[in-house]
């Protein structure tokens, strides 16, 4: 009986030995990275005054060091969407060197960007490679899935979250059961590897509660729909915004350096820093009672958008996560709703409007700010979901339709 059992659950098992493996090396890599982040981080707000003015400077450097090693690999997430969809079989092994590089340098001069796309990339590189010299595997996805969901485990430490964001980003609509658990256990694996290794988790513990009375429950739907729609003009302003500048500037070092300048002086106008970098300052003063702006959302929002059409590397979460926030502290005030409460709500809602995924970001905000307030995630990411217009930041991400006639080839 236990050898029939094996049997039928061989490739499986297998598969969770591989991902194992796979987690521990992604979670070490994200640990690096992570820390290296952080310090960069501190030395920019230390300095920003004399950083961010190179970042016209720092723009050409990213750009000629990829056009140098592989400008292939400046395609980033697009390029792992498409080997996860089959339309592409080889992911360069310098993308992990170069998207780390060239975001510690985003992130040094002052660019408003993110980090995930870090983490995912290099998951996914990692796993694919590993995937192409083990011969006997005969489904390289699942280890591209794998590797997804370890990059963001490792760097978040929210595995069940990274888990169901790299099951269903992939093809928004359809939800890939049989890479589960291979995938939790590479999630756990990165987690618990990266925490090991000094990487802290950024967590609160959200004790504001609301009574779920008719009155609240409309203010929620309200709530929900409003971050649906922010995630929504984020993703299509984003892909707006990629388009415009490279058909208005076709040189991709020209562009990069133009925008950088427009950046740098908006940088410094506003708020001489407080926009640069992933965001987590916004993130911190919206859980520690200090002063969010009306506009800093917005702000935010705009300056992320530039900084990622312009050519800069980086992500897309992070500052998802922070524009959620501080809207949320605007929300919450004028609704006469727990303010941290309706920003942890945004923290998650606009993450997964933007990415178009639902379970993730209601796992994201379990996980993060603890699993008392999980009706409301349910409540508010389903909407935000459902209102987002369909969009998503991930312009590779196929969509299913369950009313259209056409199926996707998975």
């Amino acid at each position: 009986m236990i050898r029939k059992i094996l049997g039928e659950y061989k490739e499986i098992l297998l598969y969770s030995l591989i991902a194992l493996l796979v987690g521990i090396i992604i979670g070490g890599i994200d640990a690096v990275f992570g820390e290296v982040l952080i310090k960069i981080t501190e030395i920019r707000s230390e300095h920003v005054i004399k950083l961010v003015p190179f970042l016209p400077i720092a723009g050409v450097l990213i750009i000629l060091i990829y056009g140098y090693f592989s400008k292939e690999s400046l395609k980033g997430m697009t390029l792992i969407f498409e080997t996860g969809h089959g339309n592409n079989a080889h992911i360069p092994k310098m993308l992990v060197p170069l998207i780390i590089v060239t975001t510690w340098i985003t992130h040094l001069f002052g660019g408003s960007a993110g980090r995930e796309g870090v983490a995912v990339q290099l998951g996914a590189t990692v796993a694919h490679t590993i995937a192409r010299n083990l011969k006997f595997l005969n489904n390289s996805r699942v280890l591209l899935v794998i590797g997804m969901a370890a990059g963001f485990a490792g760097l978040f430490q929210t595995p069940l979250a990274a888990t169901f964001f790299a099951l269903e980003v992939l093809v928004s609509g359809v939800f890939l059961y049989e890479v589960l658990l291979p995938a939790l256990v590479a999630s756990f694996a990165a987690s618990t590897t990266s925490h090991l290794l000094g990487l802290e988790k950024f967590s609160v513990n959200i004790q504001n509660t609301i009574s779920l009375s008719p009155e609240n429950f409309l203010k929620l739907i309200l709530v929900g729909i409003i971050f649906g729609i922010v995630g929504g003009i984020f993703a299509y302003f984003l892909s707006f915004s990629k388009k415009k500048l490279a058909s208005f500037i076709v040189s991709p070092i020209k562009r990069i350096f133009v925008t950088g300048c427009i950046l740098t002086f908006l940088l410094l106008l506003l708020h001489a820093g407080r926009y640069c970098g992933l965001g987590t300052n916004l993130i911190h003063i919206s859980f520690t009672d200090g002063i969010i702006f009306n506009y800093d959302w917005l702000l935010k929002l705009f300056l992320t958008i530039l900084t990622l059409a312009a050519g800069f590397q980086g992500g897309e979460v992070t500052p998802l996560f922070s524009i959620g926030a501080s809207l949320g502290i605007v929300l919450g005030s004028l609704l006469g709703l727990p303010t941290m409460l309706i920003a942890a709500l945004g923290y998650a809602a606009v993450f997964g409007s933007a990415t178009n995924t639902l379970l993730a970001p209601i796992l994201i905000g379990a996980e993060v700010f603890g699993p008392q307030n999980t009706i409301y995630f349910a409540i508010v990411c389903s909407l935000a979901f459902i209102f987002n217009g369909n969009k998503t930041i991930y312009t590779a991400q196929k969509r299913f339709n369950f009313f259209s006639h056409e199926n996707i080839q998975l």
